[in-house]
């Protein structure tokens, strides 16, 4: 299961309204090779078909779709918001991460 934190539910249905996103809109999270750590996390907006082996959540009114090969890696994770000095934007809080890198956008398991 992924989760989503009550800011972040705020910031994304927000966002899908300011960028004029379709209804049905989802978010699509996911994992690639890549990045400081291995591998690198993936999210963006889709509003398309669902794929072959796609898992779907929804959590504070936000729908989140993610193939089942990063599920295995991203499983318990809850995406989060922040708006500190550090930075301003979504980030993934991975139990599964043995490691990641300072910018928060790549990890390793």
């Amino acid at each position: 299961m992924i989760t989503v934190s009550e800011k972040a539910g705020e910031y994304i249905k927000d966002l899908m309204v300011k960028e004029n996103h379709a209804p049905g809109t989802f978010v699509r999270v996911g994992v690639k090779g890549g990045g400081c750590s291995g591998l690198e996390y993936v999210l963006k907006f889709e509003s398309s078909e669902h794929q072959e082996g796609d898992q779907t959540f929804e959590d504070k009114g936000v729908k989140i779709v993610v193939q089942m090969k990063s599920l295995l890696y991203l499983y318990g994770t809850e995406l989060d918001y922040s708006d500190g000095l550090n930075g301003k934007g979504l980030y993934f809080n991975n139990p599964n991460a043995t490691r990641t890198c300072s910018c928060g956008e790549s990890f390793a398991v």
